[in-house]
């Protein structure tokens, strides 16, 4: 087993170097000129769309009603966001912070606002060449706009092959094994039991299918995100005379003589970039396959919406952990993991920190693993048809449960990032040659805009 997990590092640091990292964030620079920087001057309509929907009445209530989609604007948000906020927010900052240095946390925030831009362009290429299944449902992503945009089935393929592997490593085992982990330290609850619960909750909601999903992730995704935010910004409030020092020291490990020579700039750079694409997702492909599941008239509309998710997944989030911990100072006490960002917030709050961040976590990697499942499943559904989502729910229900159990956290740590650089890539390729395609939907949905702004003046 230690030859196996030192094969998967090796591979992972492969996939991983520098030929991916350029391609990740050279993809999110191009789309960003390209775009005229629509994470910026187009952020405000995005949030607008998603958390204040203007409400329709006659023709336009109708037209509502007939608009492709199974779910709405703020439910697709809602299951990228599960799928997202998890334990990349947690245990993805705490070690790239313990193993690229606090300066790490710059280029999260860095993937984090080109990765905006990212997600704009999948998400309205998801929704363009979405397809209706053989049952009624929507079916898009990757798989599709690489099919039938770029005419390349065998990319369509190969995303949708590791997407499918993937979901059992970053959407399944690592989330539900931080979740067992969590409780275990905190609560003394067997790991046993914690799988136990886990596999009848998971195939509880994901049996239902994507309209289930979006009906309990958009109940209770809201409220895990306030209550963590809120106990770190009560944290921030309260210390607030240590944020200065705290970027003080993230720059400065970042940009120093010392940093850049010693090789810590490199280091910064490859834990800060993969975990905040861990955490955000951004280029690998997977949230525009619940973008596209979206009722909208516009591809650029749902695009702008899926947006935001970066924005409140890293941006907000992750700062909230990445700041928590550098002021603390507990990264250079030996922990790392989940007991870095608990210790963190025990550290401000004592005990009330530590259950805060727990429970958090319960929350934010269960709402992984429902969101991911969907992510796998119509992954697997492109490759093999309808007969093989029911097999494939049920194998991941009993890997949720695996997961829990396992005690080896590297080695999923260590698939996961594997088959994680692995479906971006295909994607990269089709968003950077299908970018005039994007660009002429942005201004195509800017002319209907321009035209409602004027209906409504």
């Amino acid at each position: 087993m230690e030859k196996f997990e030192a094969v998967l590092t090796s591979l992972s640091n492969l996939v991983w170097g520098p030929h991916l990292l350029i391609l990740l964030i050279g993809t999110g620079v191009y789309l960003t000129f390209r775009l005229g920087f629509i994470q910026v001057t187009r952020l405000g309509y995005g949030l607008k769309e998603a958390f204040i929907p203007k409400q329709k009445t006659g023709a336009e209530a109708e037209k509502q009603k007939k608009q492709r989609g199974d779910i709405s604007h703020f439910q697709a948000l809602m299951t990228a966001l599960a799928a997202t906020v998890g334990t990349g927010n947690m245990v993805g900052v705490a070690t790239a912070v313990v193993l690229g240095g606090p300066g790490a946390i710059v280029w999260m925030w860095l993937s984090g606002f080109i990765g905006m831009a990212t997600k704009y362009a999948e998400a309205i290429l998801a929704v363009k060449y979405r397809v209706v299944d053989e049952r009624g449902e929507i079916a898009g992503g990757p798989m599709y706009y690489l099919e039938h945009g770029l005419k390349k089935k065998w990319l369509g393929m190969t995303f949708a092959l590791f997407a499918a592997i993937a979901a059992f490593g970053i959407g399944n085992g690592v989330q539900t094994n931080s979740i067992s982990m969590a409780l275990n330290t905190s609560f003394g609850i067997p790991m046993l039991v914690t799988g136990i619960v886990l596999m009848v909750l998971t195939g509880f909601v994901i049996l239902g299918g994507v309209k289930s999903i979006g009906k309990v992730v958009g109940v209770f995704v809201p409220v895990m995100i306030i209550g963590y935010v809120g106990g770190g910004l009560v944290i921030l409030v309260m210390n607030f005379e240590l944020i200065p020092s705290a970027f003080a020291t993230i720059f400065s490990s970042t940009f120093s003589a010392e940093a850049i020579g010693g090789g810590a700039l490199g280091a910064a750079i490859r834990y800060g970039v993969a975990r905040g694409v861990f955490s955000n997702e951004a280029g690998l492909g997977s949230a525009p396959i619940a973008a596209a599941a979206a009722k909208t008239d516009f591809p650029g509309r749902q695009a702008l919406v899926s947006m935001t998710q970066v924005l409140i997944d890293t941006l907000i989030v992750c700062s909230i952990t990445g700041l928590t911990i550098v002021m603390s100072g507990q990264y250079t006490s030996g922990l790392q993991g989940i007991e870095l960002t608990q210790a963190s917030f025990a550290y401000f709050l004592g005990p009330i920190g530590e259950l805060i961040v727990t429970i958090s976590l319960v929350f934010f990697a269960f709402s992984t693993v429902i969101g991911w499942c969907y992510y796998g499943e119509r992954s697997v559904y492109y490759l093999l048809g309808e007969k093989a989502i029911v097999p494939y729910r049920m194998v991941y229900i009993v890997v949720a449960g695996l997961g829990a159990m396992t005690t080896n956290l590297n080695l999923i740590w260590a698939i996961s990032d594997v088959f994680n650089g692995l479906m971006a890539i295909p994607n990269l390729i089709g968003l950077l040659f299908l970018s005039g395609v994007v660009v002429a939907e942005t201004k195509r949905f800017e002319l209907e805009r321009q035209k409602e702004l004027r209906q409504a003046a």
